[in-house]
């Protein structure tokens, strides 16, 4: 035991048998543990509380790292999740409770399939490490249990590091950061290519349920329709063949259980870098794409729907509407624009998760019910639109609304979890039974919303006695203040600490950030700067390790969920 280690175990016998809130001592304390530096960040006060949180500092020489490991953010980010995963293995056979409430639980930040940003493990350009753990400081009752703590920190900490250092495998880390390497490259191309998404040949789709998202065990490997065939370019695997997705409108049909929404969920997940050995590491799609569904009951604050929905009985106005409780086809075509007003370039639509209303009005309705009575213009007059004014595009799976035909650029048919290029037979069969008067086309111009600005007043996180009360609930939940953000339904958030960074960030627009004259796309932009020059720890809550990185998109949708947001005009005198 080194010398430091020996003052760590004196002072943890010193206070052994006192009250828990003697542990306070050790706060702000860095103890040397041989190759590792051990300092106490927060020290709970109850060992039934939340567990304490340390951070152990591990030098460049002790990590071991290759150069090309370190050699670039993306390298960095793979090399920090796969030590992340290493630690979380070795932790996992130290770990143990030992006395009352969380007493010898020694953990660090549960993992997915993604290899994202995280406040868990950090490595620096020079290859230093910084690792955030929790740990539930023994007690029996209320009362400390030294000893059981200096067995804990000061003996098989170290252990449980010194095998995850001591035989790194250097071969298993460097396909893992090139398999990040590879993604990033090939998400790199699309733009160029004018695709939305590549999917490789031979990858696994299918996971093995919806909370089980690793690949299903005999699942079909992708094969390639010869139309939608291309080659991009990996800097590790070399060329690579597979799936284009273009731009433009692309519907994916076929009968159901064939796989249509499971390609549409590749496609919303391929935002992000998977792990080797997922089945879907090769399969990355452009970074702006948006996942868009009806959301029954959600709040909509100062959007402008007019592209959907104008002319409401009564005259109400839709230009900056507003509902505590809007339908499936609002909130659909709020969610829209709110999407477009962060920026998404591509929106995923399932028509099994949609408002049916607002995806489409056949020819029968549409003599039924004329125009002029309907203030609802379906996403099917706007599709073709959107992409040839704005530029965005539109992949939506279809299995019972034949109309899309008339406004798709592409068609895929998923048949046995097969893809199919049948364009062509969709556009004979288009051409063979028209729509005539019921045929899709945008009503008018796409009418350009106003900036929205957040009245900083409406950010408000006190909560009883607190201040600031802000926490998660898994993925489905954000606790800001009085209030309950819904986002159960934003499928491309994938980890409950992306949703506790959200909680961060929107501290942050309540601290200042939010200033009464930025707009939502403005405060958002200032996010994405601060975190790329300053990383997560510009946003992240000071020493937890449980935080992960998040796009704009799912921030802008948790704010926009937040019922008691208000807007303001951009010059509002009361802010002067």
């Amino acid at each position: 035991m080194s010398p430091s280690a020996r003052n760590l175990a004196q002072d943890l016998e010193r206070i052994d048998g006192r009250s828990y809130p003697a542990y306070k001592d050790l706060q702000r304390r860095t103890y040397a543990l041989a190759r590792y530096a051990l300092t106490f960040e927060h020290v709970q006060g109850d060992p039934f509380a939340a567990p304490s949180r340390i951070r152990i500092d591990v030098p460049s020489h002790v990590a071991g790292l290759l150069a090309a490991a370190i050699a670039h953010p993306d390298a960095r980010r793979a090399s920090a999740d796969f030590l992340h995963r290493a630690v979380l293995v070795a932790l996992s056979a130290v770990r143990k409770r030992a006395g009352s409430g969380k007493s010898g639980l020694l953990e660090i930040a549960s993992l997915g399939q993604e290899v994202l940003e995280r406040s868990a493990v950090y490595v620096d350009p020079d290859g230093d490490l910084r690792l955030r753990l929790t740990v539930g400081l023994p007690a029996a009752g209320r009362r400390i249990l030294g000893r059981t703590a200096r067995e804990l920190l000061a003996e098989r900490l170290p252990s449980a590091l010194d095998r995850v250092f001591g035989q790194l495998d250097l071969a298993a880390l460097e396909n893992h950061v090139q398999c990040v390497e590879d993604q990033v490259a090939l998400r790199a191309q699309l733009s160029e290519r004018r695709l939305v998404a590549f999917l490789c040949e031979g990858s696994v789709l299918p996971r093995r349920s919806g909370v089980d998202m690793r690949p299903m065990p005999r699942a079909v490997p992708l094969e390639l329709p010869e139309a939608l065939r291309c080659e991009l370019e990996a800097p590790h695997a070399g060329k690579l063949r597979g799936l284009g997705i273009p731009c433009g409108v692309t519907l994916i049909v076929g009968g159901a259980y064939h796989g249509k929404s499971t390609l549409l969920s590749v496609l919303a997940l391929g935002v992000y870098d998977h792990v080797l050995g997922d089945g879907r590491e090769r399969c990355v799609s452009a970074p702006d794409v948006v996942t868009v569904r009806a959301e029954d009951g959600r709040s909509v604050r100062g959007v402008d729907l007019r592209p959907f929905i104008g002319h409401l009985p009564l005259g109400r106005d839709t230009e900056r509407f507003d509902t505590e409780d809007a339908s499936g086809s609002t909130s659909q075509a709020a969610s829209i624009i709110e999407a477009l007003e962060a920026g998404a370039g591509v929106l995923l639509v399932d028509e099994d998760t949609a408002a049916t209303n607002f995806m489409i009005r056949d020819a029968r309705m549409r003599r039924l019910v004329p125009a002029q009575k309907e203030p609802i213009t379906p996403y099917l007059d706007r599709v073709r639109q959107l992409w040839q004014e704005r530029g965005v595009s539109s992949v939506l799976v279809v299995g019972g609304a034949g109309d899309y035909l008339d406004v798709a650029d592409t068609v895929v048919q998923m048949e046995d979890y097969r893809p199919r290029d049948v364009s062509a037979c969709a556009r004979d069969v288009a051409r063979q039974l028209p729509l005539g008067d019921a045929a899709p086309q945008a009503p008018g111009e796409w009418v350009a919303a106003s900036p929205r600005v957040p009245d900083p007043r409406s950010l408000n996180p006190s909560r009883g006695r607190r201040a600031e009360r802000v926490r998660s609930v898994k993925t489905r939940a954000i606790e800001f203040g009085e209030e309950e953000i819904d986002v159960s339904l934003l499928y491309q958030l994938v980890d409950p600490a992306q949703c506790r960074m959200i909680g961060d960030v929107l501290l942050e627009l309540s601290r200042g950030l939010c200033d009464g004259r930025r707009s939502v796309a403005e405060l958002l932009d200032a996010i994405d700067a601060r975190i790329a020059s300053e990383g997560l720890e510009a946003l992240v809550a000071r020493s937890f390790g449980d935080r992960a990185r998040v796009r704009r998109f799912e921030i802008a949708a948790a704010l926009n969920r937040l019922r008691s947001l208000r807007l303001l005009a951009p010059a509002d005198p009361s802010l002067e």
